[in-house]
């Protein structure tokens, strides 16, 4: 899924926030210049201080000044957080004189304010500006290949420099004109030829695809039909003809007006919403899981000495790896004799692994642990994390990801999940991996927060009729 960028005030709320925090700190300080005490002493002031709140919102609204914020130079920056605090104090004032509340306000404690804030709105936002583009820099958060020309390759990784603060990596370049592989531009090499851009983007990670082309030539359509198989998200300049399949907006994206492609769009406000969600049922599953611990690991120990937590590293979303943790259901040497047994494998070219009577799970306390889908609870930690959310799709191993074909991948372009769309649909009765990708691509295309909510309710009715666990 793609996330599309924030718009009005939820774009720059960290900023507004931050403004606003500066302003009551700013006044609170000319108060004790002023009257030599950390506490109001008069309830006229407490009133003030709630005005000032209001005030900051309201300029922040209707004076923008916002735009470009992480672009700015630190002069240009001193002088826009000079104006907005003059903004701020001219309502301030005019708003006492209309009330008639004026007089009584200190005349040093208001000018103490003017001059403090407009050092610490500065102060402020320079600094979270250093931390944002510093953490982006370091860790820059969407991986981009740019699909171009010879003629325009210099100036599209420059445009991505340029613009640090959306988070890219540049992945690579691919030429449109030619096979310019061995090339570099501006240190930016040429990764592959058209021909293996597909299997290229899929082996390596590759979030997004930005096509800067001249006027009248396309994105070939393998390509494009290739990205969107996968749940990669591409970006065209307006200028070009574009494709369908997947939904689309008009986005600003490294100084170009694209039109944005992706499989599934997100609005900053349902990723907060998710996110929110797999917190609070994060901790709330973690605390539970803390409790099974206390009787299900004895239990476990007893029946098979060693580790009561299964640890695995696992495939997540656009090829992050991670360990995912589980309660141990399975004797020690299940991972060596998983190999002596997929000729028993119920799943098709080994994708995934399943079978009937599975003789490395513990005998009792395994089998019971896994027919209650108990041994997934240590997953809530993942979740509390962030590698993983509440509901998704089921991570693969690192030797289950190296089979897989190109429309695959589209599975990987969420955070896989404790629960999804193909365990709620009768996971084992399920034997065609083509059939888990289908039911995966189905859950992204048509995702939204009550799809989530009614897949969590089935999850639980799963667990207590045991129907479709394994």
């Amino acid at each position: 899924m793609y996330q599309q960028r924030s718009g009005g005030w939820f774009k720059h709320g960290d900023f507004i926030l931050l403004d606003l925090l500066m302003a009551e700190v700013s006044f609170v300080i000319a108060y004790f210049l002023r009257h030599r005490d950390m506490f109001f002493e008069q309830n006229y002031y407490v009133s003030v201080a709630l005005y000032l709140a209001v005030i900051e919102l309201v300029v922040s609204a209707f004076y923008s000044n916002y735009n470009g914020i992480l672009r700015r130079s630190p002069m240009r920056e001193l002088w826009v957080s000079i104006k907005h605090d003059m903004a701020v104090s001219m309502v301030l004032v005019v708003l006492l004189y209309l009330m008639r509340r004026a007089e009584p306000f200190s005349r040093l404690t208001f000018a103490g304010f003017a001059v403090i804030y407009a050092v610490l709105c500065f102060g402020a936002r320079q600094l979270l500006k250093s931390i944002i583009l510093g953490r982006l820099s370091q860790n820059p958060n969407r991986s981009i290949i740019l699909l171009t020309t010879s003629t325009r390759a210099r100036d599209a990784v420059k445009r991505f420099r340029d613009n640090a603060q959306f988070g890219f990596r540049i992945a690579g370049l691919i030429l449109y004109d030619r096979d310019g592989r061995g090339e570099q531009f501006d240190y930016v090499p040429v990764v592959t030829d058209l021909a293996g851009a597909p299997e290229y983007i899929c082996r390596n990670w590759v979030d997004e695809l930005f096509a800067d082309l001249p006027e009248g030539i396309v994105i070939p359509g393998r390509l494009f039909k290739a990205c969107m198989d996968m749940g990669v998200t591409v970006h065209q300049r307006v200028a070009h003809e574009t494709y369908e399949g997947g939904e689309q907006a008009i986005e600003k994206l490294a100084g170009c007006t694209v039109i944005t492609t992706a499989l599934r769009m997100i609005s900053p406000q349902q990723a907060l919403v998710k996110r929110l969600m797999d917190i609070c049922g994060g901790l709330v599953g973690s605390f539970f899981t803390l409790v099974l611990t206390v009787f299900i690991g004895p239990l476990i120990f007893l029946r098979s000495p060693g580790p009561i937590f299964f640890k695995q590293e696992r495939i997540g979303q656009n090829g992050k790896k991670f360990k995912i943790y589980k309660f141990r259901s399975m004797y020690l040497d299940a991972e060596e004799r998983k190999k002596e047994l997929m000729e028993q494998n119920k799943i098709k070219d080994g994708m995934m692994f399943k079978m009937d009577d599975d003789p490395r799970i513990i005998k009792g306390v395994g089998h019971f642990i896994r027919n209650h889908s108990l041994d997934e609870f240590p997953q809530f930690f993942n979740v509390v994390a962030g590698s993983m959310s509440l509901v998704g799709t089921r991570p693969p191993t690192v030797d289950e990801w190296e089979k897989y074909d190109v429309h695959h991948r589209v599975r990987m372009s969420v955070k896989p999940g404790i629960t999804g769309m193909w365990q709620v649909s009768g996971r084992s009765k399920i034997t065609d991996f083509e059939e888990v990708v289908a039911l995966d691509e189905e859950y992204i295309r048509k995702w939204n927060v009550w799809l989530d909510v009614k897949i969590l309710l089935k999850t639980l009715k799963v667990m207590v009729t045991k129907d479709g666990a394994s």
